[in-house]
């Protein structure tokens, strides 16, 4: 093969204030094939400085840091010369996964954990992240102001409740499942961000996530919403004003009795939890009365659970693809004409809200009638 014709190699800049860190990481980047360190750096203005300079495919950034630490680096990166960004930590402390996540709100892509010498598989594994990372296309955040314009905006071409009960979706409807992956956190905490805590119906979580990072995820998703979120148990029974998130490496379902499952079942093209899982059990389960959201993210899961859910009569949300940090996940769920409606996060908030208050109005009139 001609030098011309060799593959461009993904260029890559590193952040980390440790030394040690840097280097090992360095090592194992250049060592890994088809991976260029192009800078270096200890320190978020460093990694402000040098995205600016060096223009990297992808940048590997720690996210605990002194002075500017990976939040604000984040933040001005994403504003100033948007890159994909891949977040480095080695602990799991409370502090820690709020900047984490917050960093993801902000458009950083991936968490992965530092791996220590000699963990082949947990090497491979950001490795991996860093090569599918920086094919992103990561686009500028917008600021608070057009966020808020945004969230005030009505849904497009949305049906209204009375529209929904005859397409499909009834107002007894009882369960909403979402699935997201790829800037899933940061679309999850729009979503939920505006549901009270008495909100009438259950909601089930698969996202896509490093090993190890769920349980942060729900904890800071808990600073987001007046929902209760936590990780799934086995035998669960999801309630109102309550979000169960898939755990670490187990299958969600729902079954016959409205109790939750957790599984060992095979992975769906190497994922456990899978979406798909998550979706078909509530076709099975719930058919007409079930709700079906996918959000940004790489990838098909999820599509096939929610194909069968459509056919059963349960109503299906895709994130519209424009306001996803990966689209090919809802993608895949317009292609197959399994989507009822397309909207943006806010808009996807927008319409719980209101399936929430149908619940609630239905409740009451059958409390009143067997009253």
């Amino acid at each position: 093969m001609s030098q011309d014709n060799a593959p461009q190699l993904i260029r890559v800049l590193v952040i980390d204030d440790s030394r040690t860190a840097r280097e090992l990481l360095v090592a194992m980047l250049e060592s890994a094939g088809g991976l260029q360190v192009v800078g270096v750096g200890e320190t978020g203005e460093d990694a402000v400085r040098l995205a600016r300079r060096i223009r990297p495919d992808i940048i590997a950034m720690d996210i605990i840091m002194p002075e500017m630490d990976g939040l604000e680096a984040t933040r001005a990166i994403m504003r100033e010369v948007p890159t994909p960004i891949v977040l480095l930590t080695s602990t799991l402390m409370y502090s820690d996964v709020n900047l984490t996540f917050e960093a993801m709100r902000m458009g950083a892509l991936a968490v992965v954990n530092k791996p220590p010498i000699g963990d082949d598989a947990a090497w491979e594994t950001v490795l991996q992240t860093m090569r599918l990372m920086a094919k992103v296309a990561v686009v500028r955040r917008w600021d608070p102001e057009a966020r808020k314009s945004a969230a005030d905006s009505p849904p497009k071409k949305a049906p209204l409740p009375d529209q929904m009960s005859k397409a499909g979706t009834r107002p007894n409807a009882q369960i909403i499942g979402i699935g997201s992956s790829t800037g899933g956190p940061a679309a999850l905490a729009t979503i939920l961000g505006p549901l009270p805590a008495d909100f009438a119906l259950p909601l089930l979580i698969v996202q896509h996530i490093t090993k190890g990072f769920g349980p942060g995820l729900a904890e800071w998703l808990n600073t987001q919403t007046a929902l209760r979120v936590t990780l799934a148990g086995h035998g669960d029974t999801p309630q109102p004003g309550s979000a169960l998130m898939a755990p670490d490496d187990c299958h969600l379902q729902i079954n016959a009795w409205g109790v939750v499952e957790l599984s060992k079942e095979p992975p769906y093209r190497g994922l456990r939890p899978s979406i798909n899982y998550l979706f078909k059990s509530i076709a099975n389960v719930y058919g007409p009365r079930g709700i079906g959201i996918q959000l940004t993210g790489m990838g098909d899961d999820g599509a096939e659970g929610l194909e069968k859910l459509r056919r059963q009569g349960g109503w299906v949300i895709a994130q519209d693809e424009k306001t996803c940090v990966v689209n090919s996940m809802p993608h895949e769920v317009i292609v197959r004409k399994a989507a009822n409606e397309i909207l943006a996060p806010p808009q996807i908030a927008q319409r719980l809200q209101t399936l929430g208050q149908v619940a609630r109005a239905t409740t009451k009139k059958q409390e009143v009638k067997h009253g």
